[in-house]
C-alpha cells in the first residue's frame, strides 16, 4: 500500500521536477559545450528585405500604437514591408489602417473570419520579403529590437529567429503578476537551448522566418508560431532565440483571461505536436527530438499527471501520517491559489497568493486543453487575447 501511495506521488513529481528543474539544467551543462551555436553578431553587407505580417481581429484599441512602433523600427525602409491582415473586423481596425497606407502601411481584409493562422496563409502571396516577420497587434517591439532578429539569418544554418518576451504590466492593478515569472524562466530555456542547438518553438509575438520554409497551407486550426521550429528542423535548420531581439508584452490584467489564453494556446500546441510527431523519433532527429520531448510533451504531460498525487497521498495517510501532512499542504496551497484567483480588481496580489493561483490556473489550463485534444475539438477561429496598451 505505501509503495503505491509512494508511486502515485513520485509520478506527478518526477514529470514536473524534470522538465521544469531537471531538462534546464542538462542543457546549461551541454551549452557549455556549444556556445559557437549562439547567433552571429556582425550586420550584413546589405540587409535583406523583410515582410512584417500583423494580423488583427477588432484592434482599434492598439493599432495605431503598434503601427507607429513599427515604422519607428531601425531598419532601412525601402528593405520592409508592413502587411496587416484584418481577419474580417467588424470595428475601426481596417480605417485606421488606411490611414497608414500613405507611409507604406498595405492592407489586406479577409471576406470571412477564418482565424490567425488562415489570415497568415492568405497574407503570404503578397509577402516579398526574404524573411517574413510576424507579430501580434498588441505587442511592442523595440526601436533596436529587429536588425538583431533579422541579423541571426546571416547563419545558413538558421531557419528561425525568436525575439525575446518581456512581460510588462502594473503590478498595483493586476491579479496575473506571476506571469512575469514565468515568462522570464521560459526566455531562459529557450536562451540554453539555443546554445546546445535549437529551440523547439517560438514566440508567437516576435519571430521571423525564411520564406523557403513558411508552409502557405498550413492546417488552420494548429499553430504556427510553434510549428515554425518544427518546420525548420524538417528543412535542415535551427531555430534560435535572439537575446537582443525584445519585445514587450503586457500581462493580462486577470487570470481569468490568462486561464482561456492558455487553454487555446496548449490545446493547439498539442494538436500542432500531433501532427509533426514524427519529429519526436530520437533515431532519426537526434537531440532536437529529445527537446522537443523534454520542453514539449514531459511538460505538458505533467499537469493531467497532478491527479494522481492527492489519489496517492490519500493512499499513504492510511498508513503513515506523512500522508495526512501531505494532503494538509496540497489543500493550504489550493486555499492560497483561490483566494489569489478571486483577488478584487484594481488591488494588488501579494505574492504570496498570486504564485499559487498562477500554478493553479496554469495546471487547470492545461487539463482542460487536454481534455479539448483528446476529444478532437478543433477551432481555427482565433479570438485574440486582449491586452492592456503597451
Amino acid at each position: 500500500m505505501i509503495v503505491l501511495g509512494a508511486l502515485l506521488v513520485a509520478i506527478p513529481l518526477a514529470l514536473l521536477g524534470y522538465s521544469y528543474i531537471g531538462y534546464p539544467l542538462l542543457l546549461l551543462l551541454l551549452g557549455r559545450l556549444r556556445r559557437a551555436n549562439e547567433p552571429m553578431a556582425a550586420d550584413p553587407p546589405v540587409w535583406p528585405l523583410i515582410s512584417i505580417a500583423l494580423p488583427a481581429y477588432n484592434e482599434e484599441a492598439s493599432i495605431t500604437g503598434t503601427l507607429e512602433a513599427l515604422l519607428r523600427l531601425d531598419y532601412p525602409p525601402e528593405r520592409r514591408q508592413i502587411v496587416v491582415v484584418s481577419d474580417a473586423s467588424t470595428d475601426r481596425t481596417d480605417e485606421i489602417v488606411g490611414r497608414f497606407r500613405d507611409r507604406g502601411v498595405e492592407l489586406l481584409r479577409q471576406p470571412v473570419r477564418s482565424g490567425k493562422t488562415a489570415a497568415e496563409n492568405a497574407v503570404f502571396p503578397l509577402l516579398r520579403g526574404e524573411i517574413i516577420v510576424n507579430t501580434d497587434a498588441t505587442i511592442r517591439i523595440l526601436p533596436q529590437s529587429l536588425k538583431p532578429l533579422v541579423r541571426a539569418f546571416q547563419d545558413p544554418s538558421i531557419g528561425v529567429a525568436s525575439g525575446r518576451d518581456v512581460s510588462v504590466g502594473d503590478i498595483t492593478a493586476e491579479r496575473n503578476r506571476a506571469e512575469s515569472g514565468y515568462v522570464g524562466y521560459e526566455m531562459w530555456v529557450r536562451a540554453l537551448e539555443t546554445r546546445v542547438g535549437s529551440i523547439v518553438g517560438a514566440s508567437g509575438c516576435y519571430y521571423g522566418i525564411r520564406r523557403e520554409i513558411v508552409d502557405a497551407r498550413f492546417p488552420e486550426e494548429l499553430s504556427r508560431d510553434f510549428a515554425s521550429a518544427l518546420l525548420a528542423r524538417e528543412h535542415g535548420r535551427r531555430s534560435v532565440s535572439v537575446t537582443d531581439a525584445i519585445c514587450l508584452v503586457p500581462r493580462t490584467r486577470d487570470l481569468r483571461t490568462e486561464y482561456r489564453r492558455k487553454v487555446r494556446t496548449m490545446a493547439r500546441g498539442l494538436e500542432t505536436l500531433w501532427y509533426k510527431r514524427h519529429l519526436l523519433n530520437p533515431l532519426r532527429y537526434g537531440g532536437f527530438a529529445w527537446m522537443l520531448w523534454s520542453h514539449k510533451l514531459v511538460r505538458w504531460m505533467s499537469f493531467p499527471s497532478l491527479v494522481l498525487l492527492p489519489l496517492g497521498l490519500v493512499v499513504l495517510s492510511l498508513r503513515t501520517h506523512h500522508g495526512l501532512l501531505g494532503i494538509l499542504l496540497v489543500l493550504a496551497g489550493l486555499v492560497m491559489g483561490a483566494v489569489g484567483f478571486r483577488w478584487p480588481s484594481g488591488r494588488a496580489v501579494p505574492a504570496v497568493f498570486a504564485v499559487p493561483a498562477f500554478a493553479m490556473a496554469s495546471s487547470a489550463a492545461a487539463i482542460e486543453a487536454w481534455g479539448h485534444a483528446l476529444r478532437g475539438r478543433k477551432s481555427a477561429i482565433w479570438e485574440p487575447t486582449r491586452r492592456p496598451l503597451a
